[in-house]
């Protein structure tokens, strides 16, 4: 972790100096030890004369306006434009790494889109977003700019999503938490050994967060699997996961399994087949849990949204389009009446499946 401190360094927040010098972040689990001039191994957390700086506040691996059904996010505020953005580094190490070249960047120099927290809530209210999205690395790690760009959403009416692998220590998680409208957690897969083997991490820290979500905040949540063929798709592993979710989640947490594509240090491995995460979603289904989707894969059955009272589609999905609204105002099924758990306006954006980059003038 030897590293000469380049770049803009804002005082870090959750860390400690240890009796040997050294600071402890205490940001994530992994609870890096710093000497002074030592990076962790997120890369953007340091130990600059004794402490903890953000090295990346303020600057951006670019910005993106998409539907917020691809973060994926499938109950709330559907069909709006929100503006996504993300920094480098991660504090997790998955072989599997679908944003690899953001994720594990080690030149902070390719950040070239500088924006303060003002400047982000304004563009998103130019261009017409109802959100703004902390995305394509973990936000955990760019804390303290994540939460002051949530604040500058928030005065200006703004929502924020954070996309993260909830890899999170509790008294990080509580300050994050208290700034997000809502989030989507990867949970990558249900064993120990996966996270371990493949992640650099440890699974129950994850659990940890899904459920202080689910119990402890009024963020609106869902979750996202990969399903990786040969290493977390085994028909057992969806079972004893779904199996979880209901009991330490509830019915009404929505459940994403994502197709799988070769990427950074798994080329080996073959594309997920739809085949196996229409099993997985059929699984989680007779589980209980009543909203479970398939993404990455074209699948309009497993991307719909069906009433949990009489089964009626309540919000049909080609892609990223919506294709059929059966929601009331209120967000009530328009056929029965059974209300549909999430935040929903009294009608659908009408953004659609379009990627709009956005730079920023300097």
């Amino acid at each position: 972790m030897n590293d000469v401190l380049q770049g803009s360094h804002f005082p870090g927040r959750h860390w400690r100096v240890l009796d040997d010098g050294r600071v402890q972040c205490d940001v994530c689990p992994r609870e890096c030890r710093l000497n002074d001039g030592q990076r962790g191994l997120c890369f953007v957390r340091a130990n600059d004369g004794g402490k903890m700086v953000l090295t990346t506040y303020g600057r951006s691996s670019g910005f993106c306006v998409d539907p917020v059904e691809k973060k994926p996010l499938n109950h709330f505020l559907p069909g709006t434009p929100i503006l996504s953005f993300g920094t480098a580094g991660c504090n997790l190490t998955c072989k599997f790494c679908q944003n690899w070249d953001i994720s594990k960047a080690k030149e902070i120099d390719r950040l070239n889109d500088a924006a303060d927290p003002d400047m982000i809530a304004r563009a998103a209210v130019q261009l017409g977003c109802r959100s703004v999205a902390f995305t394509y690395n973990d936000p955990v790690i760019f804390l303290e700019y994540a939460v002051d760009v949530a604040k500058a959403c928030h005065a200006r009416g703004l929502k924020t999503v954070a996309v993260t692998a909830g890899y999170i220590k509790p008294e990080a998680r509580a300050e994050f938490y208290a700034h997000m409208d809502a989030a989507n957690v990867d949970l990558k897969a249900f064993t120990e050994d996966f996270y371990h083997r493949l992640c650099g991490a440890h699974l129950e820290a994850v659990k940890d967060t899904l459920v202080y979500l689910r119990h402890e905040t009024d963020v609106w949540f869902e979750v996202t699997t990969l399903l990786i063929p040969g290493e977390n798709d085994s028909p057992e592993e969806i079972d004893a996961q779904s199996k979880w979710m209901m009991a330490a989640l509830g019915p009404d947490v929505p459940l994403h399994f994502s197709a799988f594509h070769p990427d950074w240090k798994m080329r080996d491995k073959a594309n997920t087949p739809p085949a196996t995460l229409t099993r997985a979603r059929d699984i989680a289904l007779g589980n209980g849990l009543r909203y479970v989707y398939t993404g990455n894969v074209h699948d309009p059955a497993g991307g719909g949204t069906y009433c949990s009272g009489c089964g009626a589609l309540l919000i049909g999905r080609d892609w990223y389009e919506l294709s059929t609204w059966g929601l009331t105002p209120e967000g009530h099924c328009r056929e029965c009446g059974t209300p549909l758990p999430g935040r929903f306006e009294a009608a659908p954006g009408t953004w659609g499946r379009k990627r709009q980059p956005v730079r920023f003038q300097r």
